[in-house]
């Protein structure tokens, strides 16, 4: 079984999301954090869940595309060669 590529790149990019997510939303509103009136920590932590997300559930459906074509010659039925 190999390991696809997807997987640690899409948790990695998850867990940082979540957590500049997480401080956009706890320092939203304080004095000095959104310069230009954009919570800039808040859209990126957003922006990177979502790319993470996006790469786990491509991993998911190769993964399951991989599992159900195992064995190709299993699917053609008897007699054809």
């Amino acid at each position: 079984m190999r390991l696809d590529l997807r997987i640690p790149v899409g948790a990695l990019f998850a867990l940082i999301g979540v957590l500049l997510g997480v401080y956009g939303g706890a320092t939203l509103g304080q004095p000095g954090t959104t310069p230009t009136g954009v919570p800039i920590n808040l859209v990126w932590g957003l922006v990177l869940l979502a790319f993470g997300t996006a790469m786990l559930t491509l991993a998911r459906r190769a993964r399951r595309a991989a599992r159900g074509h195992a064995n190709p010659d299993a699917a053609r039925g008897p007699g054809i060669t």
